[in-house]
């Protein structure tokens, strides 16, 4: 069966970064390059996306990580954003997304990104600086971690 010809699902699609700090401007920049990241890799349109689930690290309180989503066009699509555990020696400063989309791409074929210190969590997934400086031209962003 081609890809043109495939049905369509409902497949998750994992992503995760870092912010710098605790402030709206750092965790919106963040949010907004993993959010460009995953749509380029994977080829979304808002349409598509069923829902988001946006969590942060309970140390990431300044504001709503779907802000960025609402700042980059996803203004029909359903957010939510909550906390993750407070797991002792877990990831610190970190936001996840999991991403339900409505595609034809099979499970192998679709693109989680993770990115900065969130690289760690899955090195498998991780994008390294010189695919993001390539993904993003000149909107990389550098954190620590």
């Amino acid at each position: 069966m081609t890809a043109d010809h495939r049905p369509i699902a409902c497949r998750g699609i994992r992503g995760a970064t870092t912010s710098p700090t605790n402030t709206s401007e750092d965790i919106l920049e963040v949010t907004t390059e993993m959010i460009r990241v995953l749509t380029r890799l994977n080829d979304l349109v808002p349409e598509d996306i069923a829902s988001v689930i946006f969590t942060t690290t309970p140390d990431l309180t300044a504001t709503f990580p779907a802000l960025a989503a609402r700042e980059v066009g996803w203004t029909e699509v359903p957010l939510i954003c909550s906390h993750e555990m407070a797991v002792p020696g877990a990831l610190t400063q970190a936001v996840r997304v999991l991403l339900h989309v409505n595609t034809s791409r099979t499970a192998a074929e679709i693109r989680h990104v993770y990115l900065h210190g969130a690289r760690q969590l899955r090195p498998e997934w991780a994008i390294s600086d010189e695919e993001l400086a390539r993904v993003m031209g000149d909107r990389l962003i550098v954190t620590t971690g």
